[in-house]
């Protein structure tokens, strides 16, 4: 007889049942099976009864995990302790076994950016992309920054979140990632409520990462939940393709070097399905007054404001669908799906 073993990590299915019963029926995939659909393992034994195979921790961790090369976008294999959480994260490997390139933890956050282990060349983005790798820009983001936001009528993080997970509620149960996360304010709050089964708190900035971590170290609510603290640019994200059901860009719009780059790959790897929500500010509108367009004229130099006409545009030009938004004064939060 023959022994047939197969390890399937992070595969789950997104059943969408319309005009039935459930918007969001998950199933899940038994972890060792034999299919023909996939490749399997054959071990030829004397043994009557088949039994599964049993493998060694060091062969689990070798396997291939939610990141991706964010050059070849191949799923890359990871040579660590098992786990996703910040410790174990960063005292693991990882490599992509198309373009054998290594990448590791550096400081307490797993640099998956192209230019990751590069020695003498730097790459420097946009003014308002490098204005947020500042540490004095990161150290203030939560100590002042962003309660300013809510003279443009952002609603305050708490409602900004509450609102973020009516959306998300499709997505329960699924991996979420917020890109541009700054301090990891709102990662912080989706890891804690539980509801998804991993959390990825990315951004490019190295020093907003560091903070996030400065937030949680202490916390064992959060330090050793399922939260990954990962550098990679919104343009490249490192995760296959259709691998994950949330994304979340929090006030990040306008400081993005290439909008409709970073949505094209947000669509890219979300699931069919899956939901991406984002808030940014609003362009004011022609009718306001004159010293608010006079203070918009002078942001526009720093970052890129749009209307709520050229969001929904660039939203489904990009290949999402049933986008809506919410508005409050200069404040949007837009939500669209992956077909």
């Amino acid at each position: 007889m023959a022994t047939a073993s197969l390890s399937l990590n992070h595969h789950r299915y997104l059943v969408q049942i319309r005009g039935g019963v459930s918007l969001n029926s998950r199933i899940r995939v038994p972890t060792r099976f034999s299919s023909n659909g996939f490749t399997s393992r054959i071990r030829a034994t004397s043994a009557v009864v088949a039994e599964p195979e049993l493998r060694t921790p060091a062969q689990d961790s070798m396997e291939a995990e939610l990141f991706a090369c964010p050059i070849c976008y191949e799923p890359l294999t990871r040579k660590g302790p098992s786990g996703f959480n910040v410790p174990a994260i960063y005292r693991s490997g990882f490599k992509c076994r198309k373009c054998n390139k290594s990448y590791s933890s550096k400081d307490i956050y797993l640099d998956l950016t192209v230019t990751s282990g590069t020695k003498q060349y730097n790459e420097v983005k946009p003014a308002r992309s490098e204005l947020f790798r500042s540490p004095i820009v990161s150290f203030l983001y939560e100590r002042g920054w962003r309660q300013n936001f809510n003279l443009s009528g952002f609603p305050g993080p708490d409602e900004e979140f509450k609102m973020a997970q009516e959306y998300f509620k499709v997505a329960e149960g699924g991996v979420l990632v917020d890109v541009s996360c700054g301090s990891g304010l709102f990662s912080r709050k989706f890891a804690k409520s539980g509801a998804y089964s991993r959390v990825v708190a990315l951004d490019f900035s190295e020093n907003m990462l560091r903070q996030c971590y400065d937030f949680i170290k202490n916390d064992e609510s959060i330090i050793g939940s399922n939260l990954a603290l990962v550098r990679a640019d919104v343009s490249r994200l490192p995760f296959p393709s259709g691998s994950i059901d949330a994304v979340h860009a929090g006030a990040a719009l306008h400081c993005w070097p290439s909008p409709s780059n970073a949505i094209a790959e947000i669509n890219r790897i979300l699931r069919s399905g899956g939901v991406f929500v984002g808030t940014t500010f609003l362009r004011v509108n022609p009718s306001a007054p004159t010293i608010f367009r006079a203070l918009e004229q002078s942001a526009l130099r720093t970052y890129s404001y749009f209307t709520q006409e050229e969001i929904e545009d660039l939203v489904t030009s990009c290949g999402l669908i049933n986008y809506t938004s919410k508005v409050q004064s200069s404040f949007i939060m837009f939500s669209a799906q992956k077909q």
